[in-house]
């Protein structure tokens, strides 16, 4: 079992491996974190945790996360940072340690997916459809250019990828995260993406019909 200790910053968002992640550090604590990471090897422990109002959520033993690796920082006048992260290896949340800083560390340990099985290449080529007629019916509602991806073609990579792509609930986006079988995110996905692509369709066939009632008012208002 290999285990390391990594600062941890909670936060309600979730990271996926190969994704990028923009943060903002504002909370003395958490410029300690970033001033230690930056001493160290620029790595922590993003660790997903529900948004609530006057309190100070953890996550607890047993919480999947994701290695975050400092790729830019930029300090603003005021000593906030901006910084850019990108996602690595995903782990899970063994326990925390007591330390001197302002700011959690866990004991974690990296895992990796299970094997692929037989049905991953069937799968992998459905989201792979099922993410360009999400795209194009986006386009459709936008009535802008279709977002472009340079999907990857491992399975794994890609299933991440789109993931991270999708706007999703972070507790949903928290479930694909801690799916062990590439397989069984890539259904997911392929289900999650037909039910985005028929709400915008369905929003689009809203907004057609609104354009089109108002475009009638009009030509009555201009015949009167």
């Amino acid at each position: 079992m290999r285990t390391r200790t990594l600062p941890i910053f909670p936060l309600p968002l979730v990271l996926f491996p190969g994704a990028i992640e923009p943060l903002h550090i504002f909370e003395p604590r958490y410029r300690q974190m970033l001033s230690d990471c930056q001493e160290g090897d620029g790595r922590f422990g993003l660790a997903y945790v529900r948004a609530t109002p006057y309190t100070d959520p953890s996550p607890s033993p047993g919480a999947v996360g994701c290695r975050a690796h400092i790729e830019t920082v930029q300090r603003m006048p005021d000593g906030r940072y901006n910084i850019m992260t990108l996602g690595e290896e995903r782990f899970l949340l063994r326990e925390f340690v007591e330390t001197d800083r302002l700011y959690r560390v866990a004991v974690v340990e990296p895992f990796d997916d299970e094997p692929f099985d037989e049905n991953v290449a069937d799968r992998a080529d459905r989201v792979r459809t099922a993410f360009a007629l999400y795209a194009q019916a986006v386009g459709r509602l936008t009535q802008l250019p279709e977002p472009t991806a340079d999907l990857p073609e491992d399975p794994a990579d890609l299933s991440f990828q789109v993931a991270a792509a999708l706007d999703l609930a972070p507790r949903e986006k928290q479930g694909l995260l801690e799916l062990r079988s590439v397989s069984d995110r890539l259904q997911r996905l392929a289900a999650t993406l037909r039910r985005l692509r028929h709400e915008v369709e369905r929003q689009a066939t809203i907004q057609r019909r609104t354009k089109g009632n108002g475009g009638r008012a009009s030509d009555m208002d201009l015949r009167e």
